[in-house]
């Protein structure tokens, strides 16, 4: 795309900063891909208002009718739409979907606050609960953390409208990593238990399996690895057998024990035990390679895992290739790894 000089672009910038002229549409465009953010975010300020007429009564009735007429087809849709989302996510990264991502979301609002019947509600709410989840993990990966919450939040909601436990428990288990990422593991950890109980015997072993992994990864930032290592011999006790990864109940659980035996490794590398080498070059093995991001986070666990070994030249190289991977898909959280990482090394 043809921009100004960049003599010209570092005046723009510092007046954008500065709020002394407003943000072109065409350069919004480009910033929200670059920084991962929604138009709110880059502008500093909320949407318009509207002044409402007089008499709004046609207009709502219009918007419920217009809800109520959301047909099965269209409930796929906005379903389908989230899965090439995802898809997208885990190739590209987040930062480069925000625009999309936010119109889907707005949309799926849309549908459900209008929705008057239960029966009209329920199937946009599991949606909505759906994309708010994958919305939540992008902007933690972009590093919008508060975003993130406001996210997991309006899954929840979604999930108590669908009255779907395992989307509830799923949106908890992942919003106890917006606590670890600000310091608070043991909360972390409180949260996912809650999850846990949430879910009781009811959901999947794939999503109980996902959820005893991601109290161990909560107890392992938290220095508890007496709690760690027990509820990753849950996580072990639970995972289905076989190389089916993904969860028919729940589209955005990724697991066998192949996935298992990676996160395993992640979660002893960062408590300093020796087995988490092997466990992680073992399932670099079997990494499905589209899986991007989840490839570059495994190189940065190899790293700290032979930091924790004082193999300096091995964590290098693995930092290198994490890097660049990262750099592929945007990821903020994965940089900041990096980062933190390479300090050591």
């Amino acid at each position: 795309m043809d921009v100004a000089s960049t003599a010209s672009l570092r005046v723009y910038v510092s007046d954008w900063e500065n709020s002394k002229r407003k943000i072109p549409d065409r350069y919004a465009g480009i910033l929200r891909k670059l920084l991962g953010v929604t138009d709110a975010e880059l502008r500093g300020a909320g949407a318009a208002v509207s002044v409402p007429a007089a008499d709004g009564y046609d207009e709502l009735l219009g918007r419920i009718d217009s809800a109520g007429s959301v047909s099965a087809s269209m409930v796929q849709a906005f379903n389908d739409q989230t899965e090439l989302l995802r898809t997208m996510d885990r190739q590209r990264g987040a930062a480069s979907l925000i625009d999309q991502m936010t119109g889907h979301l707005a949309a799926l609002e849309e549908a459900l606050s209008f929705a008057v019947l239960p029966d009209a509600r329920r199937p946009v709410a599991l949606a909505l609960a759906g994309a708010s989840t994958l919305a939540a993990w992008q902007a933690i990966d972009s590093g919008a953390v508060e975003r993130a919450w406001r996210h997991y939040e309006m899954a929840k909601r979604a999930a108590h409208d669908a009255e779907a436990p395992m989307y509830l428990a799923h949106a908890m288990g992942e919003q106890a990593y917006v606590l670890c990422e600000a310091g608070r593991p043991a909360l972390g950890a409180e949260l996912v238990r809650s999850a846990q109980r949430t879910l009781g015997q009811a959901g999947s072993p794939r999503l109980r399996a996902w959820l005893f992994a991601a109290e161990a990864e909560m107890c392992a930032h938290a220095g508890m690895p007496d709690d760690c290592k027990r509820a990753l011999d849950a996580a072990a006790a639970v995972v289905p057998p076989g190389q089916e990864d993904r969860d028919p109940d729940m589209l955005s659980i990724f697991l066998n024990g192949a996935h298992l035996l990676r996160w395993r490794g992640n979660v002893l590398a960062l408590l300093g035990d020796d087995e988490a080498v092997s466990d992680l070059y073992g399932a670099l093995e079997d990494m499905d390679p589209t899986f991007v991001r989840a490839r570059a986070g495994l190189y940065i666990d190899l790293a700290q895992a032979h930091l924790a070994r004082a193999e300096y030249d091995e964590a290098t190289t693995h930092l290198r290739q994490a890097r660049r991977l990262a750099g592929r898909t945007g990821s903020v959280r994965q940089r900041r790894r990096i980062d933190l990482l390479s300090e050591r090394a």
